[in-house]
């Protein structure tokens, strides 16, 4: 993994331990663009890494203090997410400029780095996450091209053995951290979508579905 350092200077005190993996896309149209918005001090936004398509790793912000990528999120009773997670992003257009695939020599970058940050904190499965689920109501990102399934295989994240459910769909969302109403703003369907760009992004269509419901309850056992 080739390191560079490319220091940003949005962050602050850290008010805690790290216990979350927030990954995200730049979703801007080159990598460059993305680095000089995120060391640009009026932009006010950073993360800790950025990963490049061909595989190359920029550290903005030093793990031990608190980067500005989550912004206004949630997750399983924590609205400072910022404040207890490290942050990626992954060089890629998004959907707003050519959302494509994510190269292997990206990914194999990011199981590398994230294996670090798993050494180095003590972050459970269930904590490695996209920027979508912590703020559903604002983000599509890392979005239904990035390979989960794949972390999980290396030992990143969760991905989970179908279940049967046992109560409500959106009691279950809540159960394994999704923000739902009243704590947040966001729709039911809002938070579906999000839950499905992670979990079964064959289809994102907002509606919790048999298929939807089986994986939940898989998650929420885990």
């Amino acid at each position: 993994m080739r390191l560079v350092e490319r220091p940003s200077p949005n962050h602050d005190a850290r008010p805690g331990g790290v216990d979350m993996l927030i990954l995200h896309y730049t979703g801007m149209p080159t990598g460059e663009s993305a680095l000089e918005r995120m060391c640009d001090p009026d932009a006010k936004v950073s993360a800790h890494y950025m990963i490049d398509e061909d595989g190359t790793v920029y550290r903005l912000v030093r793990e031990e203090r608190r980067a500005w990528h989550a912004g206004v999120s949630y997750w399983a009773g924590e609205k400072n997410v910022n404040g207890r997670s490290i942050g990626v992003e992954l060089v890629n257009p998004g959907h707003e400029w050519g959302y494509r695939p994510f190269p292997t020599a990206q990914i194999e970058a990011l199981i590398e780095l994230s294996r670090g940050i798993l050494e180095r904190h003590p972050i459970p499965a269930r904590h490695v996450l996209g920027h979508s689920d912590v703020a559903p109501d604002r983000k599509t990102d890392p979005g239904e091209l990035f390979p989960w399934r794949a972390l999980a295989k290396s030992g990143i994240g969760l991905w989970p053995s179908p279940g049967k459910l046992e109560g409500d769909f959106a009691q279950a969302l809540a159960a394994f951290g999704y923000g739902v109403s009243p704590d947040v703003p966001a729709s039911l369907e809002c938070v579906t979508a999000a839950f499905q760009r992670h979990f079964r992004p064959a289809l994102v269509d907002g509606v919790a579905d048999a298929e939807c419901t089986a994986i939940l309850a898989g998650l929420v056992a885990a």
